[in-house]
């Protein structure tokens, strides 16, 4: 049977996309951000997953306020770099597993969350530039990748329980996979951030590194943080953090297994106004 091995969680701001895509790495702004996922690198050379399902929003690429699913996952068998307004990403076509995403879809609906089914989408910096952070810039993905898109973007947005719950039903869901394959889940987006109004660049770093701490040990209590919290304390944007609940609501301890081993943990600001996080659990073998 498939096995979730472990879950990362790291802010894909697009600043970081272009520090890479242009040779900036080694400026000295970057450095300090880069350096703090050296570790997790080498980390994502020794784990070998065979599939990563990462969970990410749309910056209205794929998707539009015309026309946006609360959740959805990607079927095709490959996504190739979205134009965001300056050309694709030069980074790989992502290839994508059909058969593990139609299995999830299949087990998660009837869990009774309504998915959207994607057969064909770009996807944009939200999904390639945590696979750069963890990858590198590689010719070709080291492995599958199942896009899994959650709006985030116009309100109303799923609660934080919401997507910890649905990510309980993934967990059941891939486990029943009749494929031995090692599976990642990946939770992307925030940390503190506000792009507008009066309060453009907040960055809170007191509220963010108390939520990484109550997300390793208390994962139940941060899926309670009402959307009110997120706003007022971690700026609008900073709502992007119910996406990490998908990916924590998955790890073993949350259906009474062992607590997870904290194989890294990151924390830098500034990058392009907001606060960086990164996070790596393992389960336990």
């Amino acid at each position: 049977m498939a096995k979730i091995t472990a879950s990362v969680y790291t802010s894909h701001v697009p600043a970081i996309g272009a520090a890479i895509d242009t040779g900036k790495t080694t400026d000295p702004y970057w450095v300090p951000l880069f350096k703090g996922y050296e570790p997790s690198k080498s980390w994502m050379e020794a784990s070998k997953p065979d599939v990563i399902c990462l969970v990410y929003n749309d910056h209205a690429t794929a998707f539009s306020l015309e026309m946006i699913p609360t959740f959805a996952i990607g079927c095709a068998a490959e996504f190739k770099p979205a134009d965001e307004g300056y050309g694709p990403r030069p980074v790989p076509t992502v290839i994508g597993h059909p058969e593990l995403a139609s299995h999830i879809a299949q087990s998660v609906i009837q869990d009774d969350f309504d998915l959207t089914i994607v057969n064909k989408m770009d996807v944009d910096h939200g999904l390639t530039v945590p696979l750069n952070l963890l990858c590198g810039s590689p010719e070709a993905w080291p492995c599958p990748v199942i896009p899994f898109a959650v709006n985030v973007v116009q309100y109303p947005v799923p609660s934080g329980q919401r997507c910890f719950n649905l990510g309980k039903a993934i967990r059941k869901a891939i486990e029943s996979y009749d494929e031995p394959l090692k599976v990642q889940i990946w939770g992307t987006g925030g940390m503190s951030h506000q792009l507008q109004g009066p309060r453009a660049g907040l960055i809170n770093r007191e509220w963010d590194n108390a939520w990484l701490d109550k997300l390793i040990a208390d994962p139940a209590a941060a899926a309670a943080v009402p959307h009110i919290e997120y706003v007022r304390e971690a700026g609008s944007e900073g709502i992007e953090l119910v996406m990490w609940l998908i990916a924590r609501g998955a790890m073993d301890d949350v259906a009474g297994g062992p607590a997870p081993t904290v194989a890294h943990r990151f924390y830098h600001v500034p990058a392009s106004n907001t606060g960086v996080g990164h996070l790596i659990l393992e389960n336990k073998q």
